[in-house]
């Protein structure tokens, strides 16, 4: 299962590969980060996407946002799910993430456990 994670800030790869540790060794799950929207976007359009099971997307980034990526997402690559990632419990933000068809809306600090449910990944 391939997953792109687009967060602007760098850290997360840390948290999330020692989060996924034992589904990376087993290669169960690979990791994909891209550090903006416009970058993953590009990566889309350079590897393809129907390399990628899931979209988890953080919505406040500098450029363009994780709403507007999402927006983007849904046009173009309808067949992705697309996972919002938030610090903030926001309801606007809540309400366009469901507008544009986000197929979840998760919460800082994630809830690993839950997320890896929500994928269906046999831990």
């Amino acid at each position: 299962m391939r997953i792109m994670i687009v967060d602007d800030e760098i850290d997360i790869q840390p948290l999330f590969n020692q989060k996924f540790r034992s589904e990376l060794k087993n290669g169960k799950v690979e990791l994909v980060y891209c550090f903006s929207a416009e970058e993953a976007l590009e990566h889309l359009k350079t590897v393809g996407s129907t390399e990628f099971v899931l979209i988890l997307s953080d919505i406040n980034m500098p450029g363009m946002n994780g709403i507007e990526l999402l927006k983007v997402l849904k046009e173009k690559y309808s067949h992705l799910k697309v996972f919002m990632i938030t610090a903030y419990d926001d309801e606007e933000k809540y309400q366009k993430a469901v507008k544009y068809g986000a197929d979840n809306y998760l919460t800082k600090p994630l809830d690993f456990e839950k997320l890896k449910e929500d994928l269906n990944i046999n831990i």
